[in-house]
């Protein structure tokens, strides 16, 4: 995949597109690509993603503070693995979402980007103020010589497939199903850091996480199973996140990982965990003791877990 961010390059170049935000580039994401892809054979030309590096409403709403599920690279990377030809990279203005459709499919996607096929979601709008729908779409398009194509919904819409359902699942610490309908397990990002040290002196020291990306979306409290990427190796893990109720640790959601079978020095180092199950929710022990004890059972818990992954 070719990532273009000057529109000079595709100069010469006519394209069959689809145009979105992406964020997760989930089943139904990946399910609109492949229809893209058979259209654009069809066709004889290359097939393009067009995104947008920040989320339009952000960029309207200065207060606005979305809930991602991948950072601009992590979209970048899984929208590489779809095989497409190349990913627009177009940034969202003011002036941009001014325009009305007709304005948008003419000046931008026909004159500036070259699109000639347009595969639209099935029930995607856009433009100011979004009036306008696809019968609309394929005069606009009809216009300036470019064919508007409605897409397939995925499995006729029988199956819930979109970024704030997958969001609903983390929250609900349904990780299982949230990898499911994403294609591949959810991922933070993010640097390790100086926490207060306790799980050293209970016998489970643990990495403190800071997230790279702030509006990534963080699953639900809870003790989490794993993976762990570190140093180009990968490692089984225990990720806590929360409050630690039994340490009166306040309102402070901390996110620590306890890397199964390593030693040695990783402060400073990045770190990305991987959400394969979720193992608990939150408890307050009486005591610190109760705390360890559980600690080890879950330490076997997510061994096993993973083991059998």
């Amino acid at each position: 995949m070719i990532v273009v961010r000057d529109i000079e390059l595709l100069k010469g170049k006519k394209l069959a597109a689809t145009i979105g935000f992406f964020d997760g580039v989930h089943l139904g994401h990946r399910f609109l690509i492949n229809e893209l892809k058979e259209t654009a054979k069809a066709h004889n030309l290359p097939s393009a993603v067009i995104t947008f590096p920040e989320h339009p409403r952000a960029v309207l709403h200065a207060d606005y503070q979305p809930k991602l599920l991948n950072s601009f690279e992590e979209k970048l990377e899984q929208l590489a693995s779809t095989g497409i030809d190349y990913c627009i990279v177009l940034d969202f203005t003011i002036g941009l979402s001014h325009l009305t459709a007709q304005e948008f499919i003419s000046t931008v996607l026909a004159d500036q980007l070259h699109v000639t096929t347009l595969l639209t979601g099935y029930d995607h709008r856009f433009g100011r103020d979004r009036k306008d729908g696809f019968e609309q779409y394929v005069d606009y398009g009809a216009a300036c010589g470019m064919a508007v194509v409605k897409a397939t919904p995925y499995d006729d819409g029988r199956t819930a497939v979109s970024s704030s359902e997958i969001r609903r699942l983390l929250q609900e610490y349904r990780v299982e199903e949230a990898a499911s309908l994403l294609t591949y397990p959810y991922q933070l990002k993010g640097s390790i850091v100086d926490g207060y040290k306790v799980g050293r002196k209970l016998g489970f020291p643990t990495a403190n996480i800071q997230v790279d990306e702030p509006f990534k979306i963080v699953p639900g409290i809870g003790v989490y199973a794993v993976w762990v990427y570190l140093k180009g190796e990968r490692y089984k893990g225990m990720l806590y996140i929360g409050d630690r109720p039994t340490l009166h640790n306040g309102n402070n959601i901390t996110l620590e990982v306890n890397i199964l079978d390593f030693s040695g020095d990783i402060y400073n180092n990045e770190i990305t965990v991987a959400f394969i199950y979720h193992v608990r929710g939150d408890i307050k022990f009486n005591s610190l003791d109760e705390l360890k004890e559980q600690l080890g059972r879950d330490r076997e818990t997510v061994d096993k877990l993973l083991t059998s992954k």
